[in-house]
């Protein structure tokens, strides 16, 4: 099978966590091409997630590496042989990849859990409301390019609305919340969006107040996505340069820290569904 040329997030992702049980087991990359017959450039490139591996060589290489974390394992070997197209792989080609990594990790997640400050969640938002964000911060993108954008964003909502959609809770400043992005029409909308999804049982929404004392996260916004395994749970932040896919365990319990500080800083569900409620008839 040739090299990939793009490889996902997910991908890339596989490779990295082989690459830590090797290390952890203090062993080469020349060992371990070695040790299933194959090269060090072989050995790099699946650990780089340009090459596939199959479900056998990664059961074979965890016992190399001495690995007895069978849940680990399981979810390796899920990852490796996972040939999901999903709904993503449409824009592929036409949005960033950033736009079909994000999807795909909010597809495998067990779990996920937001932090906003200044936006509404995008798996939330209106299309009203997602196009006045594109328009915004991309001014002069053609409708070729703004449509798939508002497109994608709003089948994103499929992982917290579908047969078995994946547990979700999101705290949201209450900035976001009164930020007109466009008109009051759009505004009211989109909190309404916001009080239907509550009610539906599909969002856990908690809202972090202006008159909270102690809170200093206004820079914070991020997404936790839960993993099969703790280890494998990732952490999705905004970047300068775009959206920063976080595995590092250190940065990963810095960021599980961040959300339960913020959450204690946030008014419980049914304070916050009347807070939105509230607010929707103030406008």
């Amino acid at each position: 099978m040739p090299p990939r040329s793009n490889p996902t997030v997910r991908q890339v992702r596989l490779g990295t966590e082989l690459r830590r049980l090797r290390e952890d087991a203090g062993l080469k990359a020349r060992d371990a091409a070695a040790f299933l017959n194959s090269t060090s450039s072989q050995m790099s490139h699946v650990e780089l997630g340009i090459a596939a591996i199959s479900a056998d060589r990664v059961r074979r290489l965890a016992a190399y590496y001495a690995c007895t974390d069978e849940a680990l394992i399981d979810a390796l070997v899920a990852m490796a042989t996972d040939r999901t197209l999903g709904w993503w792989e449409e824009y592929r080609g036409v949005l960033p990849p950033v736009f079909q990594d994000t999807a795909e990790a909010e597809h495998h997640a067990t779990s996920l859990r937001e932090v906003v400050i200044t936006y509404v969640p995008g798996l939330l938002q209106t299309a009203d409301y997602a196009r006045a964000v594109y328009t915004y911060v991309h001014p002069g993108l053609p409708e070729s390019e703004l449509a798939p954008r508002v497109e994608h964003r709003l089948k994103r909502r499929a992982v917290i609305e579908g047969d078995n959609p994946t547990p979700y809770e999101t705290l949201i400043h209450e900035c976001a919340l009164r930020i007109h992005v466009a008109d009051r029409r759009t505004s009211v909308s989109q909190l309404r969006r916001i009080l239907d999804e509550i009610d539906k049982g599909h969002a856990a929404v908690r809202v972090i107040p202006f008159d909270r004392e102690g809170f200093a996260g206004a820079g914070i916004s991020m997404m936790y996505a839960g993993g099969p395994v703790p280890r494998l749970d990732t952490g999705l932040r905004d970047s300068p340069t775009g959206v920063a896919f976080i595995d590092a365990e250190a940065q990963l319990n810095q960021l599980r820290t961040l959300f339960l500080k913020m959450q204690a800083a946030s008014l419980d569900p049914t304070a916050s569904r009347d807070f939105v409620h509230r607010l929707t008839k103030e406008l």
